[in-house]
């Protein structure tokens, strides 16, 4: 599958022929950024609990159990598992559609271009092997909104695919049916390995295949790319795509250098993120306006969580405070921005955090 969505998705997710799904998130007290660190975690943990147990054990109880969040939460942003499961299938397949299209933009041909993308996509799915499979295997298990979306994405590998019809050489005949067949076969072989089949197995906990001996998807892209270019350019062509150099085996790091949510002790509750929400839209904010912002009500409980914050140097108190009667006045600081930031970026950034703080 050489070609992926490209698509921002949020709560409620659509699909359509003509294009990327619009998926707006609904507004939630306390601003968008809350929601849309809730609406991520659940993204990651689907992702996870898919990876895991397969999409015909998929819960709305296992996902709002690995992402921490209520189940109140769970429907404030998705109809069913359904909806929910489309949005993670979508947002995977962005990420793999920005390192593809990256890998692919630099070749002048349509070899050069095909084997990039291919080379960039299995290696997202050996760094990535939950999301591989969500989009490969588990896809095919889901309702018609998912397999319509995997249909497209198929229709267009075969579009790219049958570039090479343009390049057979020597009056070559290349049968009407060849993209077809060709994609049809890569995806078999893909879906083998990140199924378990083929010498594979089953990604853990931790994302990584298990088992000893379980070939890596990055060796699979010469044998691959020799099985596309056969019908366009001829054995000769075939031959020199297996003769390559083994693509280095990738493996993403554990945790992201330069991720500021990586030195926090602490998980991300929904309480904390609210608080941190909270003081990121208003600046200067006392302890009963955060607390207004963040609904909580018990002003010893928000003590308590702006205390933790600014323990955790997220926060600051820039105003006179208690020695002199006056209200607090809370600010980001610029490590609570950054991690701002990263919140703002997505399910990969907090399923990180999420797996080193032991959640």
């Amino acid at each position: 599958m050489t070609a992926v969505a490209q698509a921002r998705v949020g709560g409620r997710a659509r699909a359509s022929r003509s294009g990327p799904a619009v998926v707006p998130v609904k507004p939630r007290a306390g601003g968008t950024q809350v929601t849309e660190v809730q609406r991520a975690r659940m993204l990651a943990a689907t992702v996870q609990v898919v990876g895991e147990l397969g999409y015909e054990r998929m819960s709305v109880a296992r996902v709002t159990a690995r992402a921490g969040v209520s189940r109140r939460t769970f429907y404030d942003l998705f109809d069913d598992r359904e909806e929910c499961f489309l949005a993670a299938f979508l947002e995977s397949v962005a990420r793999a559609r920005v390192l593809v299209c990256e890998a692919a933009v630099g070749e002048r041909d349509w070899r050069g271009r095909v084997r990039a993308g291919l080379s960039a996509l299995l290696g997202f799915f050996a760094d990535e092997p939950m999301a591989g499979r969500v989009i490969v295997v588990d896809a095919l298990k889901a309702g018609p909104a998912v397999l319509e979306r995997r249909a497209g994405l198929v229709a267009e590998s075969i579009a790219v695919v049958e570039g090479g019809r343009a390049q057979a050489r020597g009056g070559r005949e290349v049968a009407p049916l060849t993209g077809e067949g060709v994609v049809g076969a890569v995806l078999a072989v893909v879906h083998a390995r990140l199924s378990g089949q083929g010498g594979g197995a089953r990604p853990g906990r931790d994302g990584r295949a298990s088992g000893r001996g379980a070939p890596s998807l990055t060796e699979l892209v010469n044998p691959l790319m020799a099985m596309i270019v056969l019908p366009y350019l001829g054995a000769a062509a075939a031959e020199k795509e297996l003769a390559r150099p083994v693509p280095t085996t990738r493996r993403a790091p554990r945790q992201p250098v330069g991720d500021p949510l990586g030195g926090l002790d602490m998980r991300l509750t929904y309480r904390t993120l609210r608080v941190l929400a909270a003081v990121a839209g208003a600046p200067g904010a006392s302890n009963r306006a955060v607390a207004r912002a963040a609904e909580v009500s018990d002003q010893g409980q928000i003590s308590k969580l702006l205390a933790r914050l600014e323990s955790l140097g997220l926060i600051a108190n820039t105003g006179v405070g208690h020695l002199k009667g006056e209200p607090n006045a809370w600010e980001l600081t610029g490590k609570g921005r950054a991690v701002e930031q990263a919140i703002r970026g997505g399910s990969t950034a907090i399923a990180n955090h999420e797996e080193g703080a032991g959640s």
